[in-house]
């Protein structure tokens, strides 16, 4: 715990990530092809992940990425589905 200075927090669309996967596909393809989204539109289960941060008594940033194509996924649109899915789960987990 002690070594958590801040965390990160992307999500995954596991059909993309899958393709991307078995296709051998680089890194940037997957960005391209939307394999990654903001927290609440992926596959991540955030309510376990605020959970394990509660368990650890973190308390530090929590930063929301969003490694997409901006012409197909709006910025504003994504950043804020990111932020309200974010500040949810940590309620429900006691973080804040």
């Amino acid at each position: 715990p002690e070594r958590v200075a801040h965390v990160h927090c992307k999500d995954v669309r596991w059909e993309t990530f899958t393709k991307v996967k078995k296709g051998g596909s680089s890194f940037l393809d997957g960005v391209l092809a939307g394999m990654f989204t903001v927290p609440g539109d992926g596959g991540i289960d955030y309510a376990e992940v605020m959970a394990a941060l509660k368990r650890m008594d973190y308390s530090g940033w929590i930063v929301i990425e969003a490694e997409q194509d901006p012409a197909l996924a709006d910025p504003r649109t994504y950043a804020d589905l990111g932020l309200k899915t974010l500040k949810s789960r940590a309620a429900e987990a006691g973080l804040v």
